[in-house]
């Protein structure tokens, strides 16, 4: 009986027909069959070793950059990324600011109620030394 449940044995399995999923994916939607399936192993990583040891350069093969033009660079990419930020409108602005405003209040009030608290609860336990 285990013989005739094998694998591929059991024509009548409806897991195993041809238009099976898997994981809810048809196997249409599956990667292609040109593209070879890996498994991690070490020819993987010696070719990911090997490319980037060929682009690699040894301090004498690039001549040394002054301390200016290092500083000159600096701000050029700064403002380079600048100009990638998403800038809020102002009406955007102003709603962050009244949330943080309002959440900043909220937690001052907070903070202050419990050291008033603490501090009557400290005198009461204590004393008054007055």
């Amino acid at each position: 009986m285990a013989e005739s449940k094998r694998r591929g044995e059991d024509a009548g399995d409806e897991r195993l027909n041809d238009d099976a999923t898997v994981d809810g994916v048809a196997d249409d939607d599956a990667t292609d069959a040109d593209e070879p399936v890996t498994r991690g192993g070490t020819a993987t990583r010696k070719r990911a070793r090997a490319d980037s040891t060929e682009g690699r350069k040894t301090r004498k093969d690039t001549e040394r950059i002054g301390l200016f033009a290092r500083i000159a660079r600096f701000f050029r990419e700064v403002v380079a990324e600048l100009r990638k930020v998403i800038w809020p409108t102002r009406k955007e602005l102003l709603t962050y600011t009244a949330v943080v405003v309002t959440f900043v209040a909220v937690m001052l009030a907070i903070v202050a109620g419990l050291d008033y608290g603490f501090a009557k609860a400290v005198l009461w336990v204590f004393g008054n030394p007055s």
